[in-house]
């Protein structure tokens, strides 16, 4: 699951223990590294369908960690770019690959989304801000708002509020946007793994202070929908072709197109 480069045992046991904020400070130099990373297939199927929908003006990406989608956001939208996370280490790898280093990009890095990190030196502007997603020190300038892999950091008593941060942040007429992906099925291998590693982090905070929140199986179809419109977003569904579909003709990876209402 990790690659030579990536945190060693000792290192993730270490991460588990601590708070998410700290957790994510002490993994934030191999992080690009991890499986938890967006992988670059969905970053790119993402900014794909974003450019035919674009383009926007000013961009957030949502617990943004080391940058990634950042990326995504510089080739869809033209006045700039925001990053907002709370942990300071994440952030400051996001700060060092956004800085040019030379025509491939930072730290000699090519392509939009780099080799394994944030984005390249080519867009609008990009700055970095220090806040807990839940209490957003915005007002409503964004036209759109993306996020990757950040809901399971997340109890499901506190996404309506997330949801209804996210809303106010947006212009009228923005997008709240971010993939998802097809939920496996019981009995499935994959089902077995993720109940499995959600069992072990429920037990971990039963028993160990500070708690440490990070489950994948914490996200439902039906509840986010609900959720996002009772927050006011008129919401969609965008099949990410790339991907492929499922027997049943669902497709495998979808993007959820949340507007938020007005002119």
């Amino acid at each position: 699951m990790f690659d030579p480069e990536g945190p060693r045992l000792r290192e993730l046991v270490v991460q588990s223990l601590s708070s998410v904020e700290r957790g994510y400070d002490l993994l934030a130099p191999k992080f690009d590294h991890t499986p938890f990373r967006t992988p670059d297939s969905v970053l790119e199927a993402t900014a794909s369908a974003l450019r035919r929908a674009g383009p926007f003006g000013a961009g957030l990406d949502l617990c943004c960690g080391t940058g990634a989608g950042v990326g995504v956001l510089r080739q869809v939208c033209e006045a700039s770019v925001t990053g907002v996370d709370f942990s300071a280490g994440m952030l400051e790898v996001a700060r060092e690959r956004t800085v040019p280093s030379g025509p491939s990009g930072p730290s000699g890095q090519s392509g939009a989304f780099g080799t394994r990190g944030g984005p390249d030196s080519s867009g609008p502007p990009v700055g970095w801000v220090r806040a807990d997603a839940r209490v957003l020190p915005f007002g409503p300038v964004f036209d759109l708002v993306v996020s990757f892999g950040a809901f399971g950091h997340f109890l499901p008593r506190e996404r309506p509020g997330l949801f209804a941060q996210v809303h106010s942040v947006l212009r009228p007429g923005g997008r709240f946007v971010f993939p998802v992906v097809a939920p496996p099925r019981p009995g499935s291998p994959m089902y077995g793994m993720l109940l499995g590693f959600d069992t072990v982090m429920r037990v971990r905070n039963a028993v160990w202070r500070p708690p440490f929140v990070m489950y994948y199986r914490a996200f439902r179809f039906g509840e986010m929908w609900r959720e996002l419109t009772w927050a006011g977003f008129r919401v969609e569904f965008w099949p990410l072709p790339e991907f492929g579909r499922r027997r049943d003709g669902s497709p495998k990876v979808r993007l959820v197109v949340a507007a938020r209402a007005g002119t």
